[in-house]
């Protein structure tokens, strides 16, 4: 069942929004600084301690992988090197555990969920129609929204969708101006020529469409079906207090509007790594991320993601494993002073 009746009630659900836990960061905060090390020394270790504990208690149980799935329209226009059917063959190798998110999932300890979302039938050329109708998009956000799973303590985003870097290019052009090559970049291997057409639609869809409109309604006509459900689960994951890791360029894209449509909108979510796409540093710079990586990753799946679940473990071992000063052995102040 949708828990958005309208767009008028989603718009309601991103903006009334919980807050993280000042009081448990600053806990957090006063116990970083005595514990056996000089200050500052785990970097942005005791920076992801702080984010997560400020959403939720201070023990990662159960680790979830979301991948979604789903068609473009704008395929049609020449944007990609590879056929719509792969999206389809790509889900049956997630779901037979032959990619490379099932292998990063086992090794990060997190269940790995799929879901293809509209059928995988593809969106609306935007180029010249909106990718989404106001239902179909209420429909993609739903799924995304329902599938967060039960006792869920981090949530990972993946994508998978042929032709879907064109439409986070698009979206990130009408969110933040610049024309399409400034955006679009070669996604899953195109060639020069490839990236002037998908540059060209760009241009097309934001000449036929342009960029003044409300957040939801730019996601509704730029996105597509699986990043209108990468934006309804990392809302539901606000809501239930989870912290979110996304991924790379598309997935970032996916979640923008929550940016825009509040201020504090992405305050439960970390940017896992910056992606070799073009246009994703540019991108998490306008939303105020710093990546935790950079690896040169353009696979997508929620790899970066995945890869970034351990860091959130190790972050929660020292914090909570570790021994303070006052429990340490050690002879006097001045061996404390001298690891300043």
């Amino acid at each position: 069942m949708s828990p958005f009746r309208s767009l008028d009630d989603l718009h309601r659900a991103c903006t009334i929004l919980p807050m993280p836990d000042q009081d448990a960061a600053s806990q957090i905060r006063a116990r970083e600084a005595v514990l056996t090390k000089p200050a500052g020394s785990l970097g942005r270790l005791e920076e992801l301690a702080e984010w997560f504990g400020s959403w939720r208690p201070l023990c990662l149980d159960q680790a979830d992988i979301c991948i979604f799935a789903g068609n473009h329209g704008v395929l049609a226009q020449g944007v990609s090197s590879w056929p719509a059917n792969v999206t389809e063959a790509m889900v049956r190798n997630f779901l037979s555990d032959g990619a490379a998110i099932n292998q990063l999932a086992r090794n990060a300890d997190a269940r790995l969920h799929v879901v293809t979302v509209g059928n995988l039938v593809a969106s609306g050329d935007f180029t010249r129609d909106v990718a989404l109708s106001s239902e179909a998009f209420l429909e993609a956000v739903s799924t995304g929204y329902n599938a967060v799973p039960a006792g869920c303590d981090l949530l990972a985003l993946g994508e998978m969708g042929v032709g879907n870097t064109t439409a986070a290019a698009a979206l990130s052009a009408a969110f933040f101006g610049e024309d399409g090559a400034y955006w679009a970049g070669r996604g899953a291997g195109l060639d020069d020529e490839g990236v002037i057409r998908k540059a060209q639609a760009i241009d097309r869809a934001l000449s036929l469409h342009g960029r003044d409109h409300a957040p939801l309604e730019l996601a509704r006509i730029y996105g597509g079906w699986e990043l209108a459900a990468l934006l309804g689960a990392t809302l539901a994951a606000r809501h239930r207090r989870i912290p979110v890791m996304l991924d790379g360029f598309v997935v970032t894209a996916a979640v923008a509007p929550l940016a825009a449509l509040h201020q504090e909108g992405l305050a439960h979510t970390r940017l896992a790594h910056n992606s070799h796409e073009q246009g994703h540093r540019q991108l998490a710079s306008r939303l105020g991320f710093v990546p935790l990586m950079d690896l040169n990753l353009r696979l997508g799946e929620g790899t970066g993601a995945a890869l970034a679940i351990p860091l959130v473990r190790a972050a929660l071992a020292c914090h909570n494993g570790m021994a303070r000063f006052s429990d340490a052995a050690f002879a006097d102040e001045n061996e404390r002073k001298t690891m300043k």
